[in-house]
């Protein structure tokens, strides 16, 4: 079976595509692409919205879904489907992708800082755009955590940090821990290499979404809220202006 190539891997301010059709499920509404910059969700970052268009037809794509080697693209129920074959282009929803990317590279910020500072591994994390959260193994919470955290999230983006993507092999990534920041390594086995964002003199971990390329374009994050989500599981929450 013909492999999806995810072209947001390495390219993450591609906006439009073009790709021909590999796969059509009726039932499920839904059409699966030889190549597609349409990211399809994972690691608490959603999948991309947009637009397909093909011959003399347009439609909005609603969700965007990794399964094996494809990824399938949902149109509404009211949309004509491609046939298998089609040549098609796709258009992402540029505002929302950016702002999303924003988001994700100010909670890798707030990852790095935290564990430079405190050696602390993330336990959860999800995002829409503009807004974030991130768990943290703290056994305490002081009631100064939210407002350091915020400065020193600010203070990293204001110097402006190159953000690198690399491919590094799984074998490489077994002996840096580092690489995973997660308390559980929550990334399949079978991915391999695993794709690596490097926020320069930071924070580098292996991710498969969407980031900006530097920390200058994330913008202004506040610190929205900090929550006891149990004994050794603090959460806090950002918004991205």
């Amino acid at each position: 079976m013909t492999a999806t190539e995810p072209l947001y891997s390495t390219d993450a301010y591609l906006k439009t595509f073009e790709a021909a059709v590999v796969d059509v499920d009726p039932d499920r509404r839904r059409v699966a692409l030889n190549r597609t910059a349409f990211y399809p969700g994972g690691g608490g970052q959603p999948n991309d919205e947009g637009l397909l268009r093909w011959h003399d037809a347009v439609s909005r794509v609603t969700a965007v879904r990794s399964e094996g080697p494809l990824i399938w693209h949902t149109l509404p129920a009211e949309a004509a489907l491609p046939d298998p074959g089609a040549e098609v282009e796709g258009a992402i929803d540029w505002e929302r992708r950016h702002l999303l990317m924003r988001t994700h590279t100010a909670l890798h910020v707030l990852c790095g800082v935290i564990y430079a500072d405190h050696g602390v591994a993330v336990t959860g994390g999800n995002m829409k755009p503009g807004e974030g959260r991130l768990d943290f193994e703290f056994e305490a919470m002081s009631v100064d955590l939210g407002a350091w955290a915020e400065r020193r999230v600010n203070e990293e983006i204001q110097r402006a940090r190159d953000i690198l993507v690399s491919f590094v092999a799984r074998s490489e990534a077994a002996s840096d821990p580092a690489l995973i920041r997660t308390k559980a390594d929550l990334i399949p086995a079978s991915v391999d290499p695993l794709r690596v964002i490097d926020i320069v003199g930071l924070d580098k971990q292996a991710d498969g979404g969407t980031h900006v390329a530097s920390t200058a374009e994330v913008g202004t994050v506040t610190v929205t809220k900090t929550e006891s989500k149990g004994r050794h599981n603090k959460r806090i929450r950002i918004s991205v202006s």
